[in-house]
């Protein structure tokens, strides 16, 4: 069976709940899109500072954790591993040859621009960017000056592409300005039409839109 990234699973009974994968999966991701220390980047410390935001046992889930990298993330290329760290103490074989700590790839940095629980998405959109060969420098101007003023709707437009994939849509790399637009959802359509409707509108119209929205909270 083909790995499959399972970020959005819910439980079919509760749609609105998240799965345990799913969560793992996720907070994986989110702390190696947050961390540049490589020795809080192996899967002991992944399990570690999993547990401790959880509230559980890392030994508990340590399992999980490496079942996600391998048989998931790696094999996806979200993640992939980025180095050794020597070991001092253990069997000498392992003291040679080190532990694995990992980072993410281009496309784990994509998929974690679609996760709401990350603070501070816009140096991984930048880091993103930056990492980017033969991009539309068109298309990544507009994205970039959208994320300015309206960093939700941008990171909504995100979510939606990635969604997309995981529900067995194509790829997400490479990054295609029409494909991306293509994975809209009927929020995103929405604003769309309010941007558009916005723009367009008379002064009075706009100054009373703008009072409505406002005593919005």
């Amino acid at each position: 069976m083909a790995a499959k990234l399972g970020i959005f699973d819910t439980f079919k009974t509760k749609k609105e709940e998240l799965t345990g994968e799913a969560q793992r999966q996720r907070a994986i991701i989110v702390c190696l899109a947050t961390e540049n220390n490589p020795a809080q980047m192996t899967r002991t410390a992944l399990a570690q500072r999993i547990a401790q935001e959880n509230g559980t046992v890392w030994k508990n889930i340590y399992s999980g954790i490496f079942r996600d990298l391998d048989e998931i993330l790696i094999p996806l290329n979200i993640v992939e591993e980025a180095g050794r760290l020597p070991l001092r103490r253990g069997p000498r074989a392992l003291q040679e040859k080190g532990i694995p700590y990992y980072h993410l790839t281009e496309k784990g940095l994509l998929v974690s621009l679609s996760l709401d629980e990350i603070i501070g998405r816009e140096q991984i959109l930048e880091r993103f960017f930056a990492g980017m060969k033969n991009a539309d420098a068109e298309f990544l101007d507009q994205i970039r000056t959208l994320s300015k003023f309206a960093p939700r709707f941008v990171y909504l437009l995100f979510k939606s592409y990635v969604r997309a994939y995981c529900d067995g849509g194509q790829e997400i790399l490479p990054l295609d300005k029409a494909r991306f637009l293509a994975a809209s959802d009927e929020t995103i359509l929405i604003q769309k039409e309010f941007l558009e409707s916005y723009t367009s509108m008379p002064k009075a119209e706009k100054e009373k839109t703008l009072k409505f929205l406002k005593s919005v909270s």
